[in-house]
């Protein structure tokens, strides 16, 4: 599983890290709660593709099924695979685009400001 983060830098362009989710609560097992305003399930089909774009939001992506592609505007790639968690924050600027690998079930997250 990996946890990763997608923001936009100063150069206006999304970029990715891979981080550690905060595990602080419960002697280290578990992260603090985050507010969240509902969530929705998507099908998202082989082979589908979306160019740039920021994120529509502050959002968590879970991928439950499906594998996807993010790429970014240097040309680099991070593929997001079943299990895989997506912390959506490149809300501004040239954004990223997603690439369906294997098609599948995602669930996006807003988190409540």
């Amino acid at each position: 599983m990996k946890f990763v983060r997608v923001y936009t830098g100063p150069d206006n362009e999304s970029h990715t890290e891979v981080i550690e989710p905060p595990f602080s609560e419960r002697d280290g097992t578990r992260t603090a709660l985050e507010g969240a305003t509902g969530v929705m399930f998507a099908q998202r089909p082989d082979g589908g593709f979306i160019d740039y774009h920021p994120a529509p939001r502050l959002q968590y992506v879970l991928y439950l099924t499906a594998s996807v592609e993010i790429g970014l505007g240097d040309g680099s790639s991070m593929l997001m695979e079943p299990g895989d968690v997506l912390r959506a924050e490149d809300t501004t600027g040239h954004g990223h685009t997603s690439t369906v690998r294997q098609g599948g079930i995602c669930a996006f997250v807003p988190i409540a400001d």
